[in-house]
C-alpha cells in the first residue's frame, strides 16, 4: 500500500486547491519540493493512492464500452481524453451541439442518459449541481433506467454526501455498480489529463475503471467516503491584491514580492497576472466554485464544525455572482472586493 502525506500547507499541483495536498511518496514522480516539507508532513496510511504512468496495464480498454454524460468545461476534455486514447465512447449532453466536436474525432451520440448507460459498461457522469447529477441518474430517462448487472455507474460531479448516497442507492437496485470520483483541477488539467480523483465506492468497479482514470488523471484516491473541502486562498490573495492597490503599491512588483516569499502558490502565481489585467477567462467558472464552497458548508453543519473563514469567502463569491461573474474565472471574486470598498 503506498503511503499518502497531507500537507498543511496550501500548495497544489492544480490550478486550484485542496485544504490537504496529497504526495505520493512510493512513486518516483514524487514532486520535487516534497522534500523540504517533510517535516510538515503527517502520515495517513488508511488511504491508497496511486499516480498514473506512461503505459497503464490493465483491462483492454478498446473493449469496454464508455459512456459521459456531461461536456462542459471539464467533460468535454475528459471525454476527449477517453477517445483519443482509444476508448470506445458514446456522449450525451442536455445541449446536444455540445456533443458535435467529440462526434467529429470518433464518439457514438446517446440520444439520453438511459440509451447511454444502455449501450455501455461503463458510464461516467460530470455535472454541475447536485439537482443535475440527480435528474440524471433518477429522472425519467435517467441512467438507472438504461443500467442493470455487470454494469457501472461512475460520478466524477461534486455533489453533497445525501445526493451521492440516494444516487448510489439506486444505481445498486437495478444491480448495477456505482463509484463517486469527485475531481480536484480545472480547465487546463482537464485537457491535459492531470486532474485527481478521489473515489469511494465498489472496490471492484474502480479496479475495472482504473485504467480510464489514469488516462483523464495524474492520480487517483481510494477512501472509504470522499469529503470535498476548500480553502479561501483566493478570497484572501484578492483582498491583499485590492489593500496594496488602494495604499499606492504597484500591483505587479506585490505579485513579485509574493512569489518570492513563504506564501507563495502555484494558484497565485498562475492566476495573479490576469487578476491585475481584470481578465478573468474561466478555467474553473466561479459558479461552480461557490457551489462547492456551499456544499462544503452544508457539511460543515452537518457535523457541528465553525467554518468562518470559508461562510465569508462564500459571501464574496455570492457578490460576485449576483454582478453577473459567475461564468468568469473563479479569481474574478476581486471584484467583488472592488464593489464593496466602494
Amino acid at each position: 500500500m503506498a503511503r499518502i502525506l497531507a500537507i498543511s500547507n496550501p500548495f497544489t499541483t492544480s490550478n486550484y486547491c485542496w485544504p490537504f495536498c496529497p504526495i505520493f511518496l512510493d512513486n518516483k514522480k514524487t514532486p520535487k519540493w516534497s522534500g523540504i516539507l517533510r517535516k510538515r508532513l503527517s502520515v495517513y496510511p488508511c488511504c491508497t493512492m496511486s499516480m498514473s504512468t506512461d503505459g497503464v496495464v490493465g483491462k483492454d480498454k478498446s473493449s469496454m464500452r464508455i459512456g459521459f454524460l456531461g461536456l462542459g468545461i471539464m467533460g468535454s476534455p475528459m471525454a476527449r481524453n477517453l477517445i483519443k486514447a482509444g476508448c470506445d465512447v458514446t456522449v450525451w449532453n442536455r445541449t446536444a451541439s455540445k456533443c458535435e466536436s467529440l462526434l467529429d474525432i470518433g464518439a457514438k451520440y446517446g440520444s439520453s442518459p438511459a440509451n447511454v448507460a444502455s449501450a455501455c459498461d461503463i458510464t461516467f457522469s460530470m455535472l454541475a449541481e447536485p439537482g443535475s447529477a440527480m435528474e440524471v441518474a433518477c429522472g425519467k430517462q435517467g441512467v438507472t433506467h438504461g443500467l442493470g448487472p455487470g454494469k457501472g455507474y461512475v460520478d466524477v460531479s461534486t455533489v453533497d454526501g445525501v445526493t451521492s448516497k440516494a444516487i448510489s442507492v439506486a444505481v445498486k437496485a437495478t444491480g448495477a455498480q456505482f463509484l463517486e470520483a469527485p475531481v480536484s483541477g480545472s480547465k487546463k488539467p482537464a485537457e491535459e489529463g492531470n486532474l485527481i480523483f478521489l473515489t469511494a465506492g465498489d472496490k471492484s468497479l474502480y479496479d475495472e475503471v482504473a485504467p480510464l482514470l489514469d488516462i483523464m488523471g495524474k492520480v487517483k484516491v481510494k477512501l472509504s467516503s470522499v469529503y470535498m473541502k476548500h480553502l479561501c486562498m483566493m478570497a484572501s490573495f484578492s483582498e491583499g491584491l485590492v489593500l496594496g492597490q488602494k495604499v499606492g503599491l504597484d500591483p505587479n512588483i506585490l505579485l513579485e514580492v509574493v512569489s518570492q516569499g513563504a506564501i507563495s502558490s502555484p494558484m497565485f502565481s498562475l492566476k495573479g497576472p490576469s487578476m491585475v489585467k481584470s481578465s478573468y477567462n474561466p478555467a474553473f467558472p466561479l459558479k461552480h466554485q461557490q457551489k462547492d464552497l456551499r456544499l462544503a458548508l452544508a457539511m460543515a453543519e452537518e457535523v457541528s464544525q465553525s467554518t468562518p473563514l470559508a461562510a465569508a469567502a462564500n459571501e464574496l463569491y455570492k457578490v460576485a455572482k449576483a454582478h453577473g461573474l459567475g461564468e468568469e474565472d473563479f479569481s474574478a471574486i476581486i471584484e467583488a472586493l472592488k464593489v464593496l470598498k466602494k
